[in-house]
């Protein structure tokens, strides 16, 4: 079933400094029968764990997407994937098994004409950024959830997609801890919020670019953990962009 969602993306991914394990960020944008889908997330630790993490959550994300026509199965399906690759004998380190744990943001944008909303559900993650008319807001969720891993914690109700708008000019800017935890010289951390504000007229992949530069320059080129993000939007004039187009920085 083709999909012509009309939205735009780009994609950001950024190592920590020379001499820095390999860290456990993840991201992917797919094209799915039921609209754009995505995931942000952040595998505590790093090195060969946290990459077996990120493989095993990225694939479970890929596969479901893909059949499952509920936001809330296609996290069920990550998490689980997660556990059964926790059980398994020698797979993690004893203490990673013991307090591993995965933050994530999956959101859709569904591919319903007329229908400018994005669904989102929140495994204790940084809230996503939504820019409307200038002004930058944190998509904060109601009733958080906890991450993969720690699912004992939890005991609310049912977890559910929270909707918001996501009109024509909007765009939403997805990210790991990387980004708002960088610091420069006086320990400040960097204003991201400052920066997805002055960048509004920008495309998804010269967001990303100069945001990286920022970056780099807030950190004078050392940054201290990795780095993930994706920024989407949605064209004020929908007729010139009828297809997802993701780009990768």
């Amino acid at each position: 079933m083709a999909v012509q969602s009309r939205v735009r993306a780009a994609s950001l991914c950024l190592a920590a400094g020379t001499g820095a394990q390999v860290g456990g960020d993840l991201y992917e944008a797919v094209h799915t029968p039921y609209g754009v889908r995505l995931i942000v997330g952040d595998v505590r630790g790093k090195g060969l764990n946290a990459m077996r993490a990120v493989a095993v959550a990225l694939g479970a994300f890929r596969e479901a997407v893909h059949y499952e026509d509920d936001l809330v199965k296609v996290m069920d399906h990550c998490g689980a994937a997660l556990l059964r690759e926790a059980d398994v004998p020698g797979a993690f380190e004893p203490e990673v098994a013991l307090e591993g744990f995965t933050t994530a943001l999956l959101a859709q944008i569904p591919d319903i004409p007329g229908e400018h909303v994005v669904e989102l559900i929140n495994r204790g993650h940084p809230a996503p950024l939504l820019l409307h008319q200038g002004t930058v807001q944190a998509l904060t969720p109601s009733c958080p959830l906890p991450p993969f891993g720690l699912e004992d914690l939890y005991t609310g109700p049912p977890p559910k997609p929270k909707s918001y708008p996501f009109l024509p000019g909007d765009r939403l800017l997805l990210y790991t801890d990387g980004v708002i935890e960088a610091r420069n010289h006086n320990n400040e951390f960097f204003a991201l919020p400052e920066a997805v504000q002055a960048l509004h007229t920008c495309t998804p992949k010269e967001f990303l670019t100069q945001l990286h530069q920022q970056l780099l320059h807030h950190t004078e080129g050392h940054l201290a953990d990795d780095v993930a993000a994706i920024l989407i939007d949605r064209p004020n004039d929908e007729s010139d962009n009828p297809t997802h187009r993701h780009e990768t920085s």
